[in-house]
């Protein structure tokens, strides 16, 4: 059943890898509790839909693709690119009603990844202007299956405070724990820190510590972003995006764009999964698994300054889902 949050309805999503998404292959998805199918057509199109054939039920997923159209797997009813059903087999005379429609959703490639809406998205895909700067290597990290709704997933990853202890000897150092204060702006689009200084034990690659400056966005409810300079001027930036699959599942995304380019995909990789999984027994150990919005529902420091700010934000744009 389809999760009624609308802030995230007319939002878009994540929901498969570009590459997985192959001419003839109808692949299941889902978005907010909704099954979906998605399938290409012959000319690159991608088209997101219902995984449900109106008929008897069946999902439309374990059907049959062609170059222009999709057939149920039950009654080989066969729908075209726009999900209108054009053919009934069994009454191959008979021309379709224009009820015999499937559900159709909005379906876009960025990022080398399949972003899919189940509303009206009043603004685009999260922008993320190192992706498409030829001063970086971009890649792409994930999907990865967590048992945590995306909220509390969205507060970790704007959560300098735990590198030392989660994280210690990659990102964080426990002879190095005080954070200075940091400034928070918000507007209705966006929330932005600037100036979040962390120590790191190694950040520049030569085995010696220093402090970092990170900058960090959170651009949606599920999409945070954050970037930093090093001493020798190299840049790292990362879109950080959650796809809401359940209350409770979440497909996490990390788009990495590095000015470092002696690194490999697999190297980056391996990097950024090595943090996340660090991260993923303490997000699905958090009590409640609800993020409460309620301020006074749990104690707050000055270094939660950010995640405050995440807080009332979500609260003021009405955000339900994943939330207390």
């Amino acid at each position: 059943m389809l999760i009624q949050d609308t802030v995230l309805i007319n939002d878009w999503h994540p929901i498969a890898r570009s590459a997985d998404i192959v001419e003839g292959e109808p692949v299941a998805a889902r978005l907010l509790g909704e099954d979906l199918v998605l399938w290409r057509s012959a000319d690159g199109e991608i088209h997101a839909w219902r995984d449900l054939c109106i008929h008897r039920g069946a999902k439309l997923s374990l059907g049959k693709a062609t170059k222009t159209t999709l057939a149920c797997p039950y009654h080989g009813w066969v729908y075209n690119g726009e999900g209108r059903c054009i053919r009934f087999p069994a009454h191959p005379e008979q021309c379709p009603p224009a009820k015999a429609q499937a559900k159709v959703y909005q379906a876009r490639e960025r990022y080398n990844t399949i972003w899919v809406s189940l509303g009206e998205p009043e603004r685009d895909i999260p922008v993320f202007p190192e992706w498409d700067d030829q001063r970086f290597k971009a890649v792409v990290c994930g999907p990865y299956k967590v048992q945590a709704g995306g909220p509390r997933l969205i507060e970790n990853f704007l959560d300098v405070a735990h590198f030392p202890f989660v994280h210690q000897g990659s990102l964080g150092d426990l002879e190095h724990t005080a954070l200075s204060d940091y400034q928070v702006d918000v507007t209705p689009d966006e929330i932005v820190a600037n100036d979040i200084c962390v120590w790191q034990p190694n950040p520049i690659g030569v085995g010696q510590g220093a402090y970092m400056h990170y900058i960090y966005k959170v651009l949606r409810p599920l999409t945070a972003y954050l970037a930093k300079q090093d001493e020798d001027n190299s840049g790292l930036a990362l879109l950080f995006t959650i796809t809401p699959v359940d209350i409770d599942h979440s497909l996490v995304w990390t788009y990495e764009a590095t000015t470092t380019k002696d690194e490999s995909d697999e190297e980056i990789i391996k990097f950024q999964e090595g943090i996340l999984f660090e991260d993923i027994p303490v997000v699905e150990s958090q009590r409640p698994e609800l993020l409460p919005l309620d301020l006074q529902a749990e104690l707050h420091l000055r270094s939660d300054r950010l995640s405050i700010a995440y807080r009332r934000w979500l609260r003021e744009k009405g955000v339900t889902f994943g939330t207390a």
